[in-house]
């Protein structure tokens, strides 16, 4: 493979060219190393690689050459120095608290995040000693008050799940490093095709790359991107240690994945905008949110932030304010549908529909739920590439026959 300098390529050119040098074999797509260990011409070079004097493949765990074409990918899209590759997105962001905090530290973060992550910096860190605050995700001011003298970490998901909130990035970069604490940045909705969360001062950039990355709903992925004093030194180390690290093949396939991301995000965003409009002006809708919206709070932060494109995601109301009518709403909604996948995974080609109270976030308590604004009548689509007047005739279908 040709050298070039990564720095002057713009990410749409890096998400196709950015990998670790062509075998001797000079292959065109990049290799898929299935291999759990890699064979030391001698005794000496294997101590040297395994206690780090030397750059060299040893086992699978610590480094694997497909991984590494990932990780290096990735973090060109992003901006930042360097990456580590994780076997699920939220196996990224316990590595992150597991490599950053302690016992007796505190963590600031939005109420209003993906329910697996509250229940996991909220709840399981809660068992050894590690504390945390959720504010409302659009309140810099609620993020500012929380900070303490222990506050190790601000941690933010924009837009959020389902209800696509965002934060100012910038806000809560200069709030954490006046404080001199980390921001980590969950830019999994937006990906690094819309939002690069580094440019705006986020220390760290988490991902799932299960979701957009990989684009496809084949295999499950995490990674985190920062600087190489972060990733090389805090959280490489610990997984290692904790096994915790993406497998080659999963590896290659969201590398091959982010190929195609860019013209992916922009036509599935199209196509969100489209549903979202229509959404909004249907008399069984009680309320859309999509950051495309000029009627979305955060309209213009979004169009900022997100280099003018709202996502591929939308979530709407349907029902009244009793709680089970509106989950019967909703159900029939979903129900209804023969085209959209019932499913709560998302970021795929193929259109996706969830009830978020019950699936994504129905492990959280009733008071959770009501803070983060996530009701019974909600629904969330995660829009794909299927023709738009397919889509609408899809949802159509429960929405025209609800009563």
């Amino acid at each position: 493979m040709t050298a070039f300098d990564s720095t002057a390529l713009h990410p749409d050119t890096l998400a196709v060219r950015q990998a670790v040098p062509r075998s001797q074999f000079g292959e065109h797509s990049e290799a898929l190393y299935l291999s759990s260990s890699f064979v030391q011409p001698d005794a000496a070079t294997a101590a040297r690689r395994f206690a780090g004097e030397e750059e060299g493949y040893t086992y699978t765990r610590t480094a694997n050459p497909t991984v590494t074409s990932f990780e290096q990918r990735l973090a060109a899209m992003e901006g930042t120095q360097a990456a580590v590759a994780t076997a699920s997105g939220m196996s990224a962001i316990l590595l992150v608290c597991l490599a950053l905090l302690k016992a007796g530290d505190h963590v600031v973060c939005s109420q209003s995040m993906f329910g697996s992550t509250m229940k996991l910096i909220g709840g399981e860190l809660a068992r050894f000693g590690v504390q945390s605050t959720f504010v409302p995700q659009t309140d810099v001011a609620a993020w500012r008050a929380a900070v303490r003298p222990e506050t190790r970490l601000l941690f933010a998901e924009t837009p959020t799940n389902p209800l696509t909130e965002l934060c100012d990035i910038r806000a809560l970069a200069d709030i954490a490093h006046e404080a001199g604490v980390l921001l980590a940045v969950d830019n999994c909705f937006a990906s690094p095709a819309l939002q690069r969360p580094a440019e705006m001062g986020a220390d760290l950039v988490i991902h799932s790359g299960t979701k957009f990355l990989d684009g496809q709903g084949r295999v499950m992925a995490g990674a985190v991107c920062g600087p190489h004093a972060l990733i090389e030194e805090k959280l490489a180390p610990l997984i290692r240690s904790a096994g915790m690290n993406l497998s080659p093949f999963n590896a290659w396939v969201v590398l091959k994945g982010l190929e195609t991301l860019s013209i992916r995000m922009q036509a599935q965003s199209a196509h969100a905008l489209a549903i979202a409009s229509w959404l909004e002006s249907h008399p069984a809708v009680r309320r859309t949110f999509y950051p495309g919206l000029a009627s979305h709070p955060q309209h213009e932060l979004a169009m900022r932030q997100q280099s003018g494109v709202g996502g591929a995601v939308v979530s709407f109301v349907v029902g009244g304010a009793e709680a089970a009518a509106a989950r019967a709403s909703a159900f029939h909604v979903i129900d209804s549908t023969r085209i959209c996948s019932i499913t709560a995974n998302l970021g795929d080609t193929k259109t996706t529909i969830t009830h978020p109270a019950s699936t994504s976030h129905g492990r959280l308590t009733d008071a959770q739920r009501s803070a983060a604004g996530i009701g019974q009548g909600l629904i969330r689509l995660a829009v794909g590439l299927e023709h738009i007047d397919d889509l609408k005739a899809d949802l159509a279908r429960g929405l025209d026959s609800l009563k």
